[in-house]
């Protein structure tokens, strides 16, 4: 979801004032290459070559995948043998497993391994060595079965846009010891091209690479490796196994199954092939187990207290969005945000789960999300194009949401929980199919407005008629409405979503009743706790300006058993016993240290390639560069960098294009290191 064209819609015919969003676009192109400014996140040399940290997900009883990158230092498309352990201890010293697992640029050097033969509800901790050096030690843990587990905790995160602040929710999440695992909603990477959507003040801070918008390959990949070289990243992936969907922004922003807002075919290629691309990569890049056709819907049982059903409402089913409130074909029975394979998949999960309680991980909001309400007084919107605004949620598929509903109520299915992600802000509801009744009547003197009356369904102070609950979890980064206006303007409106309206002596009533917390104002996450008699989310906001450890608890909301609707509670309690965490620093396991390197080369691709490569690296420091292109002889064929550059990570597209098939040399050198990459040009 493009948040930032949804708020700025909506509140601005709620203030009735015009508001001019200023996106600053730094990018400079010289020579053929991105120039980028200062990073302070200098790359950890001591990590080589394993630069990008470690990663596990999709646990279950008896396996879990493990994940790594290698960084090859000659990056020729050489096949690459990378060791790997699972211990029971953190000095990886009790090796339960080990074996070999073989990589290359067709995976774009990626490792992962679906490691099985493990005890159910166990930690363990598992690294990677290669070439004498060894990776950072990672945590994870498998599933536990029957009734052996009485407590579950899991971190629920989505919206890391890179360049709207830092991610600093995330090295809170790593500080925690107590989570089985983290739950990742969607758009954990923008396509966007450098400094389009984010914080102008932090685009010179936090440079993407590449610099454009991502459409091939060798774009995503280097966009996934941009992103998984934040620190915070690399942390929270190391001491928890992750458990992830996409959203629309790992392909193009309000995908749907056949395309996306963001991608025009006539100027941008085939949207099948974009899609396929963007499939490919997440499943290289992120410790997701392989389905088919790449598929991310899935169920994961924590013994006999939670089933974890994973669903995908943006690639795998969904119609193109309607953008009008009034389309008769909006209400269509047929029109589906799932597609019928994974509904009738959704539903036998649902009925046929003997879990007490059923967890729902998906990306858009499910409840009804009433917001016509804000154009009352306002000359240039009207109700209709208020609610035309907010269809790519489940209110542009209202009667496949009203079919999910009745499902649950018709075969009694208590204890669901919809987790969602993609709004950039924190909602816990009741969920309910008419939380009120819309009449739209016609005041004289003020013309047609909404009167929000009591639903005959759903009582507001009982919660009776609420079939199942939904949490929403804010942002780690991305814009959220005060971002995209004003502090004043977005506490405003956040006072008004769910309380009655009072206007010129009219009472409208309550546009959103089953709506029982909301901010939209903060970043952070939400922490699901499962009891058996109880599921709680505790929200945690942090500041995303600056690089903080803060955090600060905010509200916590939950579901009895049996109940299916929500009461205000205190911050849930940690888990009584608490994980060892994986260690900070990668263990020594020769005598060779890593090099101090000030140039580290993270990635080429494509390699082999018909046309150009590009070449992603980076500066620790300062440094004299110069980069020139080779003939398989040792000839210089042209310079392609000669300047002094600041620290940071930039794009090299070396264009081979005018050149004959066969073996070429890049050699790039900073003051006094140098290092070479042999690229292959293909007929």
């Amino acid at each position: 979801m493009n948040f930032k064209k949804l708020v700025c819609g909506i509140l601005l015919a709620f203030c009735g004032n015009l508001l001019n969003a200023q996106f600053v676009n730094s990018t400079l192109l010289q020579n053929n290459r991105v120039i980028n400014r200062d990073n302070p996140a200098t790359i950890n040399p001591d990590w080589a070559p394993f630069y990008h940290g470690v990663a596990s997900g999709d646990p279950l009883s008896d396996r879990v995948i493990i994940w790594t990158r290698i960084t090859p230092e000659n990056n020729n498309g050489e096949d690459l043998t990378v060791k790997w352990s699972i211990a029971s201890n953190p000095e990886l010293s009790d090796i339960i497993k080990t074996g070999f697992f073989t990589t290359n640029a067709d995976r774009d050097y990626t490792i992962k391994v679906d490691v099985d033969g493990l005890e159910a509800g166990q930690t363990y901790y598992y690294g990677f060595e290669y070439d004498g050096k060894a990776s950072l030690t990672g945590k994870t843990k498998t599933t536990p079965t029957g009734d052996s587990v009485e407590h579950l905790r899991f971190g629920v995160v989505s919206c890391s846009n890179f360049q709207a602040g830092y991610f600093n929710a995330y090295g809170r999440l790593a500080d925690r010891n107590d989570l089985d695992a983290i739950l990742h909603l969607g758009d954990y990477i923008y396509e966007y091209a450098d400094g389009y959507y984010g914080d102008a003040e932090l685009t010179e801070e936090r440079p993407l690479e590449p610099a454009y918008e991502i459409l091939s390959e060798e774009d995503y990949r280097i966009r996934y490796s941009t992103y998984r070289l934040d620190t915070n990243l690399v942390r929270v992936h190391q001491q928890h196994p992750f458990i992830t969907v996409w959203d629309d922004h790992e392909s193009a922003n309000d995908s749907y199954t056949d395309g996306a807002e963001n991608h025009d075919e006539s100027t941008e290629g085939s949207w099948e092939e974009r899609k396929a691309i963007a499939k490919k990569v997440y499943f290289e890049w992120l410790p997701i187990r392989e389905q088919t056709d790449n598929r991310v819907y899935r169920s994961i049982q924590y013994g006999d207290l939670m089933d974890l059903i994973m669903l995908d409402t943006r690639l795998e089913g969904r119609n193109e969005q309607i953008n009008d409130s009034s389309d008769p074909a909006l209400f269509a029975t047929d029109r589906t945000i799932l597609g019928q394979e994974q509904k009738n998949w959704f539903k036998d999960q649902l009925n046929n789960s003997q879990a007490k309680w059923k967890v729902i991980g998906q990306q858009v909001i499910f409840s009804e999300f009433n917001v016509g309400w804000a154009a009352l007084g306002d000359t240039t919107s009207s109700f209709n194009a208020l609610e035309s605004i907010f269809l790519d949620i489940w209110d542009g598929y209202p009667a496949e949401r009203t079919e999910i509903i009745d499902f649950i109520e018709d075969n009694n299915i208590d204890n669901v929980v919809m987790l969602t992600g993609d709004f950039h802000c924190s909602f816990a509801f009741d969920v309910t199919d008419n939380p009120n009744e819309l009449v739209l009547q016609n005041i004289p003197g003020v013309g047609e407005v909404p009167v929000y009356l009591p639903s005959t369904d759903y009582d507001q102070q009982t919660g009776t008629g609420s079939s199942l609950v939904e949490f929403a979890t804010p942002s780690i980064t991305s814009a959220n409405f005060n971002e995209n206006l004003d502090d004043l303007t977005a506490i405003g409106f956040q006072l008004q979503i769910n309380n009655p309206i009072n206007t010129g002596g009219l009472d409208l009533g309550n546009p959103n009743p089953h709506l029982k917390a909301v901010n939209l104002i903060e970043h952070g996450y939400f922490i699901l706790d499962i009891k058996d008699g109880q599921a709680q989310g505790n929200w945690y906001f942090t500041d995303i300006s600056v690089p903080n450890t803060e955090e600060n608890f905010a509200f916590g909301w939950y579901s009895n058993d049996g109940d299916n609707h929500l009461q205000e509670g205190e911050e849930s309690q940690e888990k009584a016993v608490q994980d060892i965490p994986a260690p900070e620093n990668p263990p020594v396991i020769s005598s060779t240290s890593a090099v101090k390197d000030r140039l580290i080369i993270l990635n080429a691709s494509p390699n082999p390639c018909i046309d150009s490569s590009s070449i992603h690296y980076a500066l620790n420091e300062k440094s004299i560069v110069e980069i020139y292109l080779m003939d398989n002889q040792g000839k210089r064929i042209k310079t392609l960098i000669s300047e002094t550059t600041p620290k940071g990570q930039y794009t090299l597209k070396v264009d081979l294009s005018e050149l004959t098939s066969g073996l070429y040399q890049v050699v790039l050198k900073a003051n006094e290191q140098s290092q070479s990459i042999q690229l292959m040009k293909a007929d």
